[in-house]
């Protein structure tokens, strides 16, 4: 999954980039390497209002080539992935100052779509289910319902070009009220903080 750096520096910039005849919402991100309609990004967003870097899924509806002579600098046009709504309008709000609580990340969460199984660590049966967000200090696990809050839980994911699944000791650590729950995970020694860098660098180079 190809990465596209964008840095805005106001809200004016945000909404001038802003593709708003786009039923989800999107933005045209300026860059030189040509992409295919229909491949999916990630809009590695940083604004000196963001407390972190918020890394947005979306897929390429068209690129164009620089025109020089006519100003016009190369770019794509990214529309949002149905699931990023609440990073858009996060950024939006953030950018506006509409919100100032901005709590800041260790680490930069990548989103990701891949299917997972988990069970909580005082059960043995597992659930299947889903992970949208990913780093190497937490994730967000799509649930019907939301875990409780501090329970433990065992995460099993296949890393990309893996056959056998990694186990991850994770705790709830926040909900959200349409079902997904927030992971921290809990790498109790070298190996595992080891096993999380290299599993979140596949899923980045996906």
């Amino acid at each position: 999954m190809r990465i596209l750096k964008l840095r805005i520096r106001s809200a004016e910039e945000f909404e001038g980039l802003y593709q708003k005849d786009l039923v989800r919402g999107g933005l045209f991100v300026p860059t030189t390497s040509a992409l295919e309609a229909g491949e999916t990004v990630v809009i590695e967003l940083a604004a000196p209002v963001l407390p972190n870097k918020v890394l947005i899924r979306g897929n390429v509806k068209s690129w164009r080539p620089a025109l020089p002579r006519l100003r016009v600098r190369a770019g794509a046009v990214v529309e949002f992935d149905p699931d990023e709504a609440s990073k858009r309008d996060f950024v939006r709000d953030a950018l506006t100052g509409k919100r100032t609580d901005l709590p800041r990340r260790k680490h930069n969460r990548l989103p990701v779509q891949i299917p997972v199984r988990y069970r909580l660590a005082k059960t043995a049966s597992y659930v299947e289910g889903a992970i949208s967000e990913i780093s190497v200090g937490g994730a967000m696990l799509n649930t019907t319902e939301p875990l409780p809050l501090e329970s433990d839980v065992i995460v099993e994911i296949v890393p990309p070009g893996a056959a056998a699944p990694i186990a991850i000791s994770s705790r709830v650590s926040y909900q959200v009220p349409t079902g997904g729950t927030g992971l921290r995970f809990l790498s109790r020694d070298g190996d595992g903080s080891r096993r999380l860098r290299e599993l979140v660098r596949r899923l980045r180079t996906t």
